[in-house]
């Protein structure tokens, strides 16, 4: 279960009065988060998602609704909170901040399709176009230094081989990439894993779960879609997704010199960032309550593969 702070039908009453969204009609916990908990609200009128944030800084919430409100005006496919009655999106509901967001139809793709894989490049290629004139800013908080703050960490439970691989490509990724860049940036999703994103068989209803959006290297953001969209159980990219994917993404937004030079590295540092992540949750930093962890290996195997094996050139 992934409601820590149940509601009751009375209080969500009292909270859809703020919003011109309909009466309540059903509430149901839903079960699958991992931080926050979530709610389906059915009104008579629409169907919505109830989020209360449990952990996290609350002061960066405006910066995710101040996304989310951008790119809907800009017509991208996004869940963008609704307003209440005076304006406002941010609310507190059981002592807690929330935001109310339509709920977008269709499901996750478990086994992307290659028309799946076009359509995510290239929306993830029109928000990273529009994403460069976007005002706000959150420095990415899972970044180089981030990494480097972190991995002496988990060392203690890795074996000899795992820590050699971790060592070094944090020395390598420093020596290539550096804390400063010079690559384009922009506003990043920061997490588009195949569970953010819905579809309807091949057609993608919409992007989900920002939560993780920050400004940043917009090539930062495209591999971590790479690294899950595009690999096998064994980490090794799988030619055809990879295509798809960035040849819809380049149609919308071209390719640096600089990021053509950075990609097989850029690939490595997500791989490593989330290989990291993982082995934090499970070793150091264990959530509040009681979730089963994700697979840190599953990360290690793809940074082993991006190293011994490289990637593909991006597409000209």
């Amino acid at each position: 279960m992934a409601v820590f702070t149940p509601l009751s039908e009375t209080q969500v009453i009292a909270f859809l009065e703020r919003f011109d969204a309909g009466r309540l009609v059903a509430l149901d916990e839903v079960s699958s988060g991992t931080e926050n908990s979530t709610f389906f609200v059915t009104t008579d009128r629409q169907s919505l998602v109830l989020t209360l944030f449990e952990q996290g800084e609350s002061e960066e919430l405006p910066f995710f609704v101040e996304l989310l409100d951008f790119l809907a005006n800009h017509e991208l496919p996004v869940a963008s909170p609704l307003h209440d009655r005076e304006g406002k999106a941010l609310q507190t509901l059981a002592n807690r901040p929330a935001l109310l967001f339509p709920r977008l139809s269709g499901d996750h793709p478990l086994s992307p399709t290659l028309v799946q894989c076009a359509a995510i490049g290239e929306l993830l290629g029109r928000m990273h176009a529009l994403s460069r004139s976007f005002p706000g800013s959150r420095p990415n908080p899972r970044d180089l230094r981030w990494i480097g703050a972190n991995h002496s960490k988990v060392m203690a439970y890795l074996s000899d081989e795992d820590q050699q691989l971790m060592l070094d490509r944090f020395d390598s990724l420093e020596s290539h990439l550096g804390y400063s860049s010079e690559l384009p940036q922009g506003a990043l999703h920061g997490d588009l894993f195949r569970d953010n994103a819905m579809f309807e068989g091949d057609r993608l209803t919409g992007l989900i779960d920002f939560y993780n959006g920050c400004t940043g290297d917009l090539l930062f953001d495209l591999a971590i879609l790479v690294n899950d969209w595009c690999s096998d159980d064994n980490g090794d990219i799988i030619d055809a997704r990879y295509r798809a994917v960035l040849e819809s993404y380049m149609a919308q937004r071209p390719f640096s010199e600089d990021e053509r030079r950075a990609w097989p590295k850029m690939l490595q540092l997500t791989a490593l960032r989330y290989w990291l992540s993982r082995l934090l949750v499970i070793y150091v930093d264990p959530p509040a309550h009681s979730l089963t962890p994700k697979d840190p290996t599953q990360y290690r195997d793809i940074l082993r593969s991006r190293v011994e094996r490289g990637a593909p050139e991006l597409p000209r």
